[in-house]
Order: structure tokens, then sequence, then C-alpha cells
């Protein structure tokens, strides 16, 4: 459903700098299939879900969403993929004219790329709406006469009422207190069991929410995917130093035995100035000198659908710290 190769997004800045926001990133999302994108603020994984939409232009690289070149696409051929392939964003408030009351607002994208009027968009409007927990008596309310949640759920049901094979979320949840994101990410569960032929690309920082969602994750780290698999196997298993102290970070009960707490030193470098070598190997715990900072680390087979970008990826975690 969705193929991406070598795509490189880099930002002139005025100084004369490069900003390499992604940087040779590869990823395929097979149809039905949802994948979470996770990573530091700054790691560039909400650029790769804009890129995707053309919402953001990309340097370099092929994005592929079916059999449709997108990068090649004209302004027509957009209109036309872009009702195959819809956002979902972080921010609900700002998403939502607040001149069109919600009932509008989901009926838009109906208007422009439908032949549906009259009664038939108003029932197919209505019915997306309830779907979503909004009853009627919302559906002629404006934006700030909702609560965050029920704002987010509207913004889902103008992404789905187009019926799109492809699905791109920003962090749909992080703006919103922790009892709604718990709503919302019960509506996103039963997704999955109301339209299984939809792909979805996940895009977080918080690895709960990964696992609870999605079949696999790619860890992003300073442009780049560094490691890459189903969720199960990463979080059991992680191979990446970067994976490993991420996943130390997550809060779990006390009464759950965690591994040690890995406690990386100093800030994420600037992607105007990426480190040569391996990106990561100014904080891992594990770099060697000679080797992690000044050759670039290649994909490491793991399995099935499984790599890591890492010299010692094919080194358990138990073996390395020997």
């Amino acid at each position: 459903m969705l193929s991406i190769r070598d795509l490189d997004v880099h930002f002139p800045t005025p100084a004369g700098h490069v900003v390499r926001a992604v940087d040779g990133v590869s990823l395929t999302l097979k149809p039905g299939e949802t994948v979470g994108l996770v990573g530091e603020s700054g790691s560039g994984k909400t650029t790769v879900g804009k890129t995707l939409l053309r919402l953001v232009p990309a340097t370099s690289g092929e994005i592929r969403i079916g059999d449709v070149d997108v990068r090649k696409l004209s302004q027509r051929g957009m209109k036309t993929l872009r009702r195959k392939a819809q956002i979902i964003f972080q921010d609900p408030h700002s998403s939502l004219n607040p001149r069109m009351t919600i009932r509008r607002a989901v009926a838009e994208g109906l208007i422009l790329n439908t032949d549906l009027r009259g009664a038939a968009l108003h029932t197919k409007v209505s019915d997306m709406l309830v779907s979503m927990g909004l009853p009627p008596q919302f559906h002629d309310r404006f934006p700030h006469e909702l609560s965050g949640g029920q704002k987010q759920r509207v913004c889902i049901a103008r992404a789905l009422v187009l019926d799109p094979d492809l699905l791109v979320l920003d962090e749909p949840t992080s703006a919103l207190d922790v009892s709604v994101q718990a709503q919302i990410l019960g509506v996103l569960k039963d997704l999955r069991l109301t339209r299984p032929s939809l792909t979805q690309l996940f895009i977080s920082h918080n690895l709960a929410v990964i696992r609870f969602l999605c079949d696999r994750v790619a860890v992003m780290y300073l442009g780049k995917i560094v490691e890459e698999g189903p969720v199960e196997q990463v979080f059991e298993d992680p191979r990446h130093p970067y994976t490993r102290a991420l996943l130390s970070a997550v809060p779990v009960p006390s009464a759950v035995k965690r591994p040690d707490r890995i406690r990386l030193t100093g800030d994420i470098p600037s992607p105007t100035n990426v480190p040569k070598g391996c990106a990561f190997h100014t904080r891992c715990p594990i770099a060697e000198k000679g080797t992690c900072d000044t050759v670039p680390p290649a994909p490491v087979p793991l399995g099935p659908d499984r790599q890591a970008r890492c010299h010692f990826a094919d080194q358990t975690k138990g073996a390395r710290d020997e």
C-alpha cells in the first residue's frame, strides 16, 4: 500500500546550512497493516508523515501509494490521491475551521471530491459522526463548543468519510487529557475491526500507545530509521542501543520487573551537523572508537521484516555487555 525508498527531506537555512530532517528513510506498509513511527522530538517522524501527502516537499527519493508515484503527480492527480490518503494532525483545534459547523467540516471533503448532495450527503455525514460517538445534537455546533476529545473525533470522522486506503496519524492523542486519550485510542482500536483493509502510519513518541495499536514499529533517530520490526519482537528484544534506551524509560507498574534505566548523555545532535559514522555514537553507551565514529552502519537483517542500523545489532544485549 505504501512504499518509501531513500527519502530525503532537507531544508536550507538563512545561514547557509542544511537541516537534514529526513535522511535516507525507506519503509513499506502492507494493506491493512498499522505501523508505528517513533522517536524523540526532532527525529523527523512528523516530517515523514507530511511528506507522504506532499504537505512538505521531498528533496529526493521515491514515495508510492499503491501504484502511484506521489512525487510525480500533478495538482489534479493530488486531488484524486487525497481521496485515498488522509492525515489526522496532532492539534484538533487548529485543524478545524472555526467558522464551520462540524457537519460542514466533515461534509467538505465529500462536496469537493464526490457527487453526493442533499439527503444522501446529510445521511452519510450524520452516520459518520454518530459512529465516532457524536450524537445528532452536536452536529450543528462549532469547534469552540466542543471538548478536545470531541474535536479529535470530528477530525477522525472527516478523514474517514472519504473511505481512504491510507491514514497517517500524527500524534493524534498527545494534545489531549489522559482520560480523553483512552477514549480516542479506543476509537482507533475499533478501526482495526471495522475497517480491516485500512493501512495506517501511526506517528507517536508514546511507546505504550504503539504497542497497543500497531503491528510493526520503526524507530527514528536524527532523520534515519535505526530499528524496524514486529512490535512484540522489538519491545521484547531491542537490538539498537537507542531503542533499548527508549524502552527503559517507559513507565511500568511497580510490581512489574523492568530493565535497568539507560540514561543517555547529552542532547540529540543538530540535524545541520550530523555526526560522522553512526549518528547515535555521540550518546551511545556501547560505541567503539574507530568504528562507530567513522563508519556509517548498514541495516543488519535480524529476521523476517526486521532490521537494525547498528554495527552490533546481530549480538544480543547480554553478549555485548559481557
